[in-house]
């Protein structure tokens, strides 16, 4: 029976003790090359202490937090510090092809990566928002990888930490690159996602409690249409150039509207039907959206 307590890694010495690898060429950075290797070890989810980058193919299915996603078609996934991966139970052990690159933080103290890297927001995805490569983009990306290996594999100098380092950030651009081109591309599978948007916050205003409730969070927005906060976010913004919040807005003024254009309402009872402790927090966020007040939206549609 495999360990459902998650396993933390906290060193490349330690991962690859683990896996029944030789030592490690570098302490701070390492890639593994899962080609041939069989996922049959007694560990269910593990905690990696150190930044994540893979390419995956034919693996087991794999469980982020609570999504799913199976790596048989080749892709790229992202983990930072910190994150749990769990393994889901399929009895059957598999052979794995691909990659994976370790990065600690520690090897980018005093760097500009060290902060920059917090910026990518792909290491905040879960595994099913995974980036789609196309075999031209696979091979831009093993290459910069290879030569990542090349240089950790050569005699370490003055030089070696900002070359690698170098490397690194050019992988993590084009990795950014090829997302944006994946927002674009997969249309059909997007616009799913925009639809249960739509639909999300529909059925959130239409309930009756709101006060009690409030406005809906980007948090609670996120969970259920089962996606991060962080790749909804980069989404909408590529797709409508708009936030998850501002999508929140937006469907509370158009509910505010039709409250405004076919009720009796006031104002405040409007407010508070909507979710607004205070009406004057309603009134302000409807002139910054609409540039009119409440009332003068009722004058101008009557």
């Amino acid at each position: 029976m495999a360990n459902t307590k998650p396993y933390r890694i906290k060193s490349i010495a330690e991962l690859h003790r683990l896996m029944a690898l030789p030592k490690p060429q570098h302490p701070l950075i390492g890639i593994i090359d899962l080609t041939g290797m069989k996922n049959d070890r007694d560990i269910n989810a593990v905690i990696f202490d150190f930044y994540v980058v893979s390419l995956k193919r034919g693996c087991d299915k794999l469980l982020y937090g609570q999504q799913k996603y199976d790596f048989d078609e080749g892709l790229m996934a992202f983990m930072a510090p910190g994150q749990i991966l769990r393994k889901e139970e399929s009895g059957v052990s598999q052979k794995l092809e691909g990659w994976m690159l370790f990065i600690h933080p520690d090897f980018l103290w005093n760097t500009p990566l060290a902060r920059k890297i917090k910026q990518y927001d792909f290491f905040n995805y879960s595994t099913s928002e995974a980036l789609f490569l196309s075999d031209k983009e696979e091979a831009i990306i093993n290459g910069i990888v290879e030569n990542i290996k090349q240089e950790y594999h050569s005699n370490i100098d003055n030089f070696s930490q900002n070359i690698i380092i170098s490397h690194i950030e050019t992988l993590l651009n084009y990795s950014e690159r090829f997302y944006q081109r994946q927002f674009i591309t997969r249309k059909i599978t997007n616009s799913k996602i925009l639809n249960r948007l739509e639909d999300v916050l529909t059925n959130y205003f239409d309930q009756e409690d709101l006060l009690s409730k409030g406005l809906p969070s980007v948090q609670y927005v996120a969970d259920a249409i089962n996606i991060s906060t962080k790749y909804l976010s980069s989404l909408l913004k590529q797709l409508t150039g708009q936030t998850t919040q501002q999508h929140i807005h937006d469907k509370l003024i158009e509910k505010a509207k039709e409250k405004l254009s076919t009720t009796e309402l006031s104002v405040s009872e409007i407010a508070y039907e909507l979710g607004f402790e205070h009406s004057q927090s309603f009134s302000k966020l409807f002139k910054s959206k609409t540039r009119q007040s409440p009332l003068e939206f009722r004058q101008s549609f009557n």
